[in-house]
């Protein structure tokens, strides 16, 4: 048996001993993970972020979704932010049939074309840069009347950081209302309170984003920067990703941009775990989810196909990484048996991104998916999650000897670290730890394999450093530590331990070693020959 453990969100960062006080999987005690990655018989740093995942460039930072891809795919597809980059410079996008009916049907009935994203240069989701050239493109297409529902992020960017965002957004919208445009932001709020729900776990989420956007209802307040100021204001230390929701009004407190009859939608997130749900809300005559009222009759795209399986959403502007042949499809066309298990806020991670974007499984036969349920607790206030009950899910299979080849995933160091709370995510590392140790104990009892990594880095950096060589932290206008919310460049922990690691070494041919080539790894310790494709194996057997 081969027991892949994922720690979402676990980097390496050797800061704390130049003064960095902001590494919480330093500060935890970590004894299973200490004694592993110094005595395992292979342990390695592999880059997760950035061209080794398929990114635009090693400035960006790396994710769940575009980890997972990589590591389940055994090579680097070129991912959403680099194909949505690409097809607005080449400009396929806009001359593309998608764009072409969007535009022209706003056009034809003189309504109005919507953008609902979120509001970031982090690149993980979305990009400002893509919004600016949609605006741009629309109103040189003729476009007249165009509205934008701004979600602020605070999550992959710096936590208070909206208003630099709407700054930027503004001038836009003050260019294109000098080509004769009426253009204003609509309405938003914080990315984690309305829209940007995923895996079903809280359809609350969708359901306010759709009041917000869709109906007009909500607080108004007369722009957006009245909006944040008075909520940070109400809400003292609140940062972006919680703003409640807000609604922009007019003179007479009307909302300027209700979506209606006739109207066009783009969603312009790339990233499809966050988007299904709110295009399943636009694009779904029948949803039991929650109650829209009347649906309005709008033409609806996605930037990207979120799902490719369920064909979500039907119409979209840039075609997705197409990727083909993963490690689990391998295993299974050779009869291995598999388990995969995550609580609900990383579940799609293991199973959808894993499968290199499909929702279904290969063969159900041999393949069993076991998610466990979130909570709805904040993170910060139950940072434990759920890694234990995840973690007893994989220590019953190893005792059952279930299955020939068993992955899961930890969410904690990803969804604590997202917080900005030191303290909650170095009490996550802790608990992360513990079930470490409790999986490698029962993997040794089954005669198993274990690899321990990650996906991204994120809890390591929970203080924004304004340089890397020192550890000197990023300081606010008072003087204070700048919370870091967002993933992080760092590269993760790969450790091989159990029955079978002291029969390989790592192999020194490999100079950069990603996430990309733990496939060819997998299939080595199982038995079998990788694809000629695929990125090489981390390790070879021993001399």
């Amino acid at each position: 048996m081969l027991v892949l453990l994922i720690l979402d969100g676990v980097g390496l960062f050797k800061g704390r001993a130049e003064g960095y006080e902001g590494n919480a999987f330093d500060l935890a005690a970590t004894p299973n993970l200490d004694r592993l990655f110094a005595a395992a018989p292979v342990f390695r740093e592999l880059k997760a972020h950035g061209t080794a995942v398929g990114l635009p460039s090693d400035d960006d930072m790396g994710n769940s979704e575009v980890g997972h891809n990589a590591m389940g795919a055994g090579r680097v597809f070129e991912q959403g932010a680099r194909l949505v980059k690409e097809a607005i410079a080449d400009r396929s996008l806009f001359a593309a049939a998608a764009w072409r009916g969007l535009v022209d049907r706003v056009r034809e009935r003189s309504s109005t074309l919507h953008f609902i994203g979120l509001l970031s240069d982090g690149n993980v989701h979305s990009h400002l840069d893509h919004l600016e050239a949609l605006i741009r493109a629309a109103v040189a297409d003729g476009v007249r009347r165009l509205r934008v529902h701004a979600l602020a992020d605070g999550r992959d960017v710096e936590p208070v950081s909206f208003e630099r965002y709407l700054r930027r957004l503004q001038l836009v919208l003050d260019e294109v209302r000098g080509r004769g445009a009426d253009a204003a932001v609509a309405s938003g709020g914080g990315r984690m309170r309305i829209t940007m729900d995923r895996y079903e776990a809280d359809w609350g989420m969708v359901e306010r984003g759709w009041r917000t956007h869709v109906r007009g209802e909500g607080r108004c307040f007369a722009d957006p920067f009245e909006a944040v100021a008075t909520l940070r204001r109400e809400n003292p230390g609140i940062i972006d990703q919680d703003l409640p929701p807000f609604v922009i009004a007019d003179a007479g407190g009307a909302p300027v941009g209700r979506i209606v009859d006739g109207d066009a939608v783009v969603f312009f997130n790339f990233r499809g775990d966050r988007a299904i749900e709110i295009s399943r809300a636009f694009t779904e005559p029948a949803l039991a989810a929650f109650e829209r009222g009347p649906l309005p009759e709008v033409l609806f795209a996605g930037m990207m196909e979120y799902d490719g399986d369920l064909k979500i959403p039907p119409r979209y502007l840039v075609d997705p990484p197409a990727i083909s042949r993963t490690v689990s499809e391998y295993l299974v066309r050779n009869g291995v048996s598999q388990l995969a298990t995550a609580e609900t806020q990383k579940f799609g991670h293991v199973t959808y991104f894993w499968n290199g974007n499909n929702s279904e499984p290969f063969d159900r036969a041999l393949e069993a998916w076991v998610e466990v349920p979130s909570s709805d607790i904040p993170f910060d206030q139950q940072p434990e999650m759920k890694a234990r009950e995840v973690a007893q899910v994989v220590i019953a299979d190893l005792e059952a000897r279930g299955h020939r080849f068993i992955r899961a995933n930890l969410a904690n160091g990803d969804m604590v670290g997202h917080t900005g709370s030191l303290g909650a995510a170095v009490r996550a590392m802790e608990v992360v730890d513990e079930c470490v140790g409790r999986i490698e104990a029962a993997a040794r009892a089954a005669g198993a394999t274990l690899i321990v990594t990650a996906d991204h880095g994120n809890l390591e950096m929970m203080l924004e450093v304004a340089d890397l060589a020192t550890g000197a932290l990023k300081l606010d206008a008072d003087g204070a530590p700048l919370v870091k919310t967002s993933h992080t460049l760092s590269p993760v922990p790969w450790c091989l331990t159990g029955v079978e690691a002291t029969g390989f070494e790592a192999d020194a041919s490999i100079r950069e070693p990603g996430l990309g080539n733990l496939a060819a790894t997998l299939l080595l310790l199982l038995g079998y020959a990788a694809p000629d494709d695929y990125l090489p194996p981390l390790i070879q057997r021993a001399t």
